[in-house]
């Protein structure tokens, strides 16, 4: 798209009147291959294009999308969209810098071979299979994503950037006497094929294989309202979903959040910290701007224990009066951008894990947790944990499965007493208003004085 016709959408938006015209144009490739059953199963590769079309009156929002890029017909969308809004318009001028739009660039490091892909999960299965006879199947997959965004609007705004992930995934389903359990890894980080050569596939593979093996023959906790020693990495998903989500603009905006109105107030014990930060290096959920143009930053959600910022996007951060925070984040032009989650993880504190497990007399100690649902106007939580163990005496004992963590997220954050220093980031996938977003969750280990959890 040239500086010309960019100029001639974006004036067809200001003769509407519109506040912000904005247009979103993405080339996607991506390519995702499966082995399973000791043979690749699958091998797909695609290109998706298109453009998203957003005016902006007040904090009144219209959008559409198309893959026709022909100029005739993205003003026709425009007069179309705007027609759809009641009321009174005002034509604007809007002003566009000197700046072409450098078209597809090669990357550095070109999406790799399937060759080498399908060796690396090779390795995977070949692993897995090799713990014990008891491991009946393994799941491995790499997933590959290179995108060319293009965000202009009506502000002088004209940047583009490439975004390139690469995430692969590790199943593995152990049985025994008609008894079966599955375990997971996940890793995934920015970049191309070179990605692989940050990921240790024999040790991904292991833990989730050996993890799969011992809850195999775990017995069951018989719940109830307990101490919880939660393990880093993975275990951020339910700050993530039970917290993240209720202190998004999306929520507050809505007033569907147990923190509207919350700032400066505390909201969890004065051990946490929770952070979320665009600006990771390679981390899965990390930006360069977000997709409204604001520059990834680190936001302070709370500090020891005080609430002091939200996630916005330009329309939470108008009705909030929260300030932006470069979190407008979609799955695609198809979509338009909302208030999302990056990295979100609870900062590293000054404990250290044993004095955590030494401090319980009976509890649990959830290293590894799996998937879970929430409801994010009341922060209630229901999350399974994959890999459990029962603290008795202060001791680590016997491994426990068919263990799960009930909640609500904002009441867990008081309850808060311990945080370790052994934080670590895990990537993940969210779903929400604006699609499925790559993201990262974390948190270090800490520890939850008491907590429902069910058992059998």
């Amino acid at each position: 798209m040239t500086e010309q016709q960019a100029h001639a959408i974006l004036q067809a938006g200001a003769d509407t009147g519109a506040d912000l015209t904005e247009i979103f144009i993405e080339e996607t490739r991506d390519s995702t291959i499966t082995f399973r059953d000791q043979k690749i199963e699958s091998a797909v590769s695609g290109l998706d294009y298109g453009i998203g079309l957003r005016l902006v009156y007040g904090t009144d929002i219209l959008y559409t999308h198309t893959s026709n890029d022909d100029i005739e017909h993205l003003i026709r969308l425009i007069r179309n969209l705007a027609s759809t809004r009641f009321g009174k318009t005002s034509a604007r001028t809007v002003i566009l810098p000197d700046v072409k739009n450098p078209g597809w660039r090669e990357s550095a490091v070109r999406p790799g071979s399937q060759t080498i892909k399908a060796e690396f999960l090779r390795r995977a299965d070949r692993i897995a299979r090799s713990l014990s006879n008891r491991v009946v199947q393994v799941s491995a997959q790499i997933l590959e994503t290179n995108s060319l965004i293009t965000l202009i609007n009506s502000e002088g705004l004209y940047h583009t950037e490439e975004r390139r992930r690469l995430r692969t995934h590790v199943s593995v389903t152990a049985e025994h006497l008609s008894e079966r359990f599955v375990a997971t890894e996940g890793p995934g980080y920015q970049g191309g094929l070179e990605v692989l050569e940050r990921i240790d596939i024999e040790a991904v593979t292991r833990a989730a294989a050996e993890r799969a093996l011992l809850m195999l023959d775990a017995g069951y906790i018989s719940g109830g309202n307990i101490p919880v020693v939660m393990g880093n990495g993975f275990g951020g998903v339910i700050f993530h979903e039970a917290c993240g989500h209720p202190l998004e603009t999306e929520a507050i905006r809505r007033t569907a959040s147990p923190f509207t109105d919350k700032i400066g107030q505390q909201v969890a014990h004065e051990s946490v910290t929770a952070i979320d930060d665009g600006t990771v290096d390679n981390a899965w959920g990390s930006i360069v701007r977000d997709d409204e143009g604001t520059l990834a930053q680190k936001t302070i959600l709370i500090e020891n224990g005080i609430l002091k910022n939200y996630l916005s996007d330009r329309v939470g951060s108008k009705e909030t009066g929260a300030p932006l925070s470069g979190s407008a984040r979609r799955q695609s032009y198809r979509y338009a951008p909302v208030a999302r989650m990056r990295n979100t993880y609870i900062a590293a504190g000054k404990h250290k894990f044993h004095d955590m497990i030494a401090s319980v007399d009976y509890g649990l100690y959830a290293k590894k947790m799996g998937g879970g649902s929430v409801n994010p106007a009341t922060g209630e939580f229901n999350f399974a944990v994959e890999e459990g163990y029962v603290i008795r005496n202060g001791v680590i004992a016997e491994p426990v499965r068919g263990a799960s963590l009930i909640g609500r997220g904002h009441e867990t954050l008081m309850r808060i007493s311990m945080v370790s220093d052994d934080l670590e980031l895990a990537a993940g996938t969210c779903g929400a208003a604006s699609g499925y977003i790559p993201v990262t969750v974390g948190q270090p280990s800490l520890k939850v004085d008491s907590i429902l959890v069910g058992g059998r």
